[in-house]
């Protein structure tokens, strides 16, 4: 019986969220190999595989911050076609309303 009271105890733990600041901080001091993965792991008090995986995809994905120029223009061309589409709306819903006031005088 106290072995499943101990059990449902710890299972009840959460999950730890960390903020994409603490991730990139953690992920820029594993970057300039100043302390060891030991090291950090005690400073942090994140596990080290942890460590490696933000680190690696801080690394990948650091491409994405200079590469502005297709965001910007992905974002524009998805406004466009949202605007587009909006008016489209706007004219069926006016027609719709001109058609149902007919039908019913």
């Amino acid at each position: 019986m106290k072995f499943i009271y101990f059990y449902q105890f710890i299972m009840k733990e959460t999950r730890r969220r960390f903020s994409s600041t603490f991730k990139a901080k953690v992920a820029i001091e594993a970057l300039k190999e100043r302390k060891t993965l030991a090291e950090l792991t005690r400073q942090f008090g994140v596990h080290s595989n942890i460590i490696q995986r933000w680190k690696r995809e801080f690394v990948s994905r650091s491409s994405e911050l200079f590469d502005k120029n297709s965001t910007t223009s992905d974002f524009e061309s998805e406004r466009e076609k949202l605007y587009a589409k909006i008016g489209q709306l706007e004219m069926e819903k006016e027609f719709l309303k001109k058609i149902s006031g007919r039908g019913g005088a």
